[in-house]
């Protein structure tokens, strides 16, 4: 099975996921309601300046990029930077956790820096800012205690799921998927992929120890929280744009937002559903328990994804015709 028929698959697979979620918590609601809050009901302007700090997050996730990259010696240009971490985002749209690949690619082709490398560079960029979300789970836990595990306590499901984490049979599963990973690399280093192998697990150990090596720390430290506080605001701006929401504090936004980021890493197109089904139900905690809450914020979680989604599809679109000008340009000017 050639990798376009598997992409073909997996996106169908995560599409249909995406499609019942979504069904599942919008099942219930009258569209045309619906489309006349969306008319008449909300404050766009709010909804906008959401999609600029949105943005502003991006460019300054493209400058941590390069400064983990300039660590590693090689000096991306910012255009090609931040083209590569949106067509990122809008290629998780298609197919879960595929933007991560897709942006070393994008360097790859046009930096020619080797693959491997731009990969360990990523992945410690997720664990900075898997970081990042625990230290703001430990927040809304000690100021939101009452509210953040009455939030699992009254969505049964999604609470076997995260406990469903740190079971025995998972554990042991990893165990089971680590030796056998192991052993097809202990395998492939006995055939002609070998030097391709050790070259690729090189690559990645340097895009690790690229963090180590890095001089500009405070700029990395500065530009993770600077992502992480407009991550929060765009969130946090919608509440403005709508009368039921713009009494709610930052404190309930600050648990809406960490609550809906459990529902993006979800296997599905960007987190199409699960982070609606969040989002209303961590909102629904501080609002009154109405029919006509209840359909305010599934229109709040419609509107506020939506954006976002937007966003990454308007920004990605142009990054993807733009690209390959933007480097011909480069190299003419060489």
């Amino acid at each position: 099975m050639n990798n376009k028929v598997k992409n073909t698959i997996k996106f169908f697979l995560f599409l249909c996921i995406s499609v019942m979620l979504f069904w599942l918590v919008y099942r219930d609601q009258n569209f045309n309601n619906i489309m006349q809050v969306l008319e008449n009901d909300v404050d766009y302007s709010w909804v906008i300046f959401s999609a600029i700090l949105g943005l502003l997050s991006h460019v300054s996730r493209a400058i941590r990029w390069q400064i983990v990259m300039k660590s590693l010696n090689y000096h991306v240009s910012l255009g090609n930077s931040f083209m590569g971490v949106m067509l990122g985002y809008f290629m998780n749209l298609f197919i879960p956790r595929m933007g991560e690949l897709t942006r070393c690619g994008v360097i790859t082709k046009y930096e020619k820096i080797p693959f491997s490398k731009l990969l360990g560079t990523v992945i410690v960029e997720r664990v900075v800012d898997m970081i990042m979300l625990l230290i703001l789970i430990f927040i809304v836990v000690v100021t939101q205690f009452k509210e953040f595990f009455g939030f699992f306590e009254k969505n049964e499901d999604v609470s076997n799921n995260v406990s469903g984490l740190f079971t025995i049979k998972l554990v042991i599963s990893l165990i089971i998927a680590i030796a056998v990973c192991v052993f097809v690399v202990w395998l492939l280093m006995k055939t002609k992929f070998k030097d391709r192998l050790i070259n690729f697990f090189i690559g990645l150990k340097d895009g690790f120890m690229a963090v180590a090596r890095m001089k500009q720390k405070w700029n990395f430290i500065a530009h993770t929280v600077f992502i992480w506080l407009m991550y929060y605001l765009m969130l946090y701006i919608c509440f403005f744009a709508f009368d039921f929401s713009n009494n709610l504090g930052p404190l309930v936004a600050l648990t809406v937002f960490v609550l809906g980021s459990f529902g993006m890493v979800a296997p599905v197109q960007g987190g199409i559903g699960a982070w609606h089904f969040m989002v209303i139900n961590a909102l629904l905690l501080y609002l009154p328990n109405t029919p006509i809450m209840e359909s305010n914020a599934k229109i709040f979680a419609l509107l506020t994804h939506g954006s976002m989604t937007t966003l990454y599809v308007v920004v990605g679109i142009f990054c993807l015709i733009i690209l390959p000008f933007y480097n011909s340009n480069k190299l003419k000017q060489k």
